[in-house]
């Protein structure tokens, strides 16, 4: 069983969406701030993330991190230079650097991928008033690679652009991303 503060995902349920390619797949664990690579039930790599600074949720307009079972939809970025600046899923052609930022510090700065993520479960993450992709929710390089594993983002799922560019070499349209709310290690 997947475990997800308070939600339980079987395997089965897990199984009912998956890519054919699901032996590869996503396990973001937002109360560690940890995305994990997974092959079968092996940790193949291990990221330090940024999640939403409003925390987990689902509705449109909250700037929270949806939870649950996602899809990688699209992949953009693919021949990018690290840090290229993306708006609008487009490359703007400008590299972010510490001058660029520093003009626009409180931009949402998308960096170097993106992992463009569908919700799976209607009403939940899929559909009216809670469609993580008609939220724009991304897996993504930041320019604050500082506050990574921190509560800082706009509800996408921020990776230090190294990171990103790892992970983006390793998964395709359709691997399967579970994002678990879970409990801080504390309480576990």
């Amino acid at each position: 069983m997947f475990h997800g503060g308070g939600d339980h995902i079987s395997k089965r349920a897990v199984n009912r969406y998956a890519h054919p390619m699901a032996e590869t797949r996503i396990r973001v664990d937002l109360a560690r701030q940890r995305l994990e690579l997974l092959a079968g039930d092996e940790v193949r790599a291990s990221y330090p993330i940024s999640s939403a600074a409003n925390g987990a949720g689902e509705a449109d307009g909250s700037e929270k991190t949806p939870r649950g079972l996602h899809t990688i939809a699209e992949k953009i970025g693919a021949d990018a230079p690290d840090r290229a600046v993306f708006v609008g899923r487009e490359p703007t052609g400008e590299i972010c650097d510490a001058a660029l930022y520093a003009g626009a510090p409180e931009r949402d700065w998308i960096l170097t991928r993106i992992l463009w993520l569908d919700g799976l479960e209607p009403g939940k993450n899929h559909g009216p008033g809670v469609d993580s992709h008609d939220r724009y929710i991304y897996i993504h390089g930041t320019a604050e690679e500082e506050r990574i594993g921190t509560l800082a983002s706009h509800g996408c799922i921020r990776m230090c652009n190294a990171d990103v560019c790892e992970l983006f070499d390793q998964v395709e349209v359709g691997t399967l991303v579970e994002i678990l709310e879970g409990k801080p290690d504390a309480e576990a």
